[in-house]
């Protein structure tokens, strides 16, 4: 994994960590939190905004993916939402998919954990 620069998430007065409430995603050799369609890593005093990189395990490709049902991948439908490279994916049962056309692409897997408040 190579982060290029600090990208800091302005104006964050929450405090991620264990029973904040926000899933935790495997995100390299570290944990982010995702928050709002946002991945957050502490970093110092402040947030750093990450993404997922487009590699092997995550590709950016056309692999498309059966529903067996209608639904709609997008703000409010009801799946987390993880930033990927230049785009956003939706976690379903564990695995990044992204709306493209008249179905859904298969981006890989992701490792989350609940991460419930008290």
């Amino acid at each position: 994994m190579t982060i290029e620069k600090c990208e800091t998430h302005e104006n964050h007065d929450h405090e991620h960590g264990e029973h904040c409430g926000h899933t935790k995603i495997k995100h390299g050799d570290h944990t982010d939190y995702l928050h709002d369609g946002h991945m957050h890593h502490k970093h110092g005093d402040h947030y750093d905004e990450h993404r997922l990189e487009v590699n092997e395990k995550n590709p950016d490709q056309c692999q498309p993916v059966k529903h067996e049902d209608t639904h709609v991948h997008g703000p409010g439908c009801g799946h987390e939402a993880v930033p990927h490279s230049d785009h956003t994916d939706y976690i379903v049962n564990g695995r990044l998919h992204h709306p493209h056309g008249d179905h859904c692409d298969d981006h890989g897997p992701v490792e989350t954990e609940e991460n419930p408040k008290k």
